[in-house]
């Protein structure tokens, strides 16, 4: 199968334009599951070129202080403890 031609996306925000497109669509009851696939293969397509947009942009400083101060957040809250979270059954946890 030929890749989708993605040629007219050149800034991040058509992609994601075209992106919330797809989603739409797929999620049309009427789209037949041929098209949902076609569908499938463009957006991958797209996620692959948005992906080499943003290895290949060049941050300031800031941006790039920005960017690790938001991953580092991430992180930490990849590794909260679970106990944080309320359980099911009140506050023993146990089933009652």
């Amino acid at each position: 199968m030929a890749r989708p031609d993605t040629s007219r996306y050149q800034t991040f925000g058509d992609i994601t334009g075209r992106l919330d497109d797809i989603v739409a669509q797929v999620r049309d009851k009427d789209v037949s599951l041929e098209r949902s696939l076609d569908l499938f293969d463009e957006a991958i397509a797209l996620g692959s070129k948005a992906v080499d947009l943003v290895d290949a942009t060049d941050f300031s400083p800031e941006e790039e202080a920005k960017l690790d101060e938001a991953q580092a957040k991430d992180a930490d809250a990849a590794e909260s403890p679970e106990a944080d979270r309320p359980q099911a059954g009140g506050e023993t946890g146990g089933a009652e």
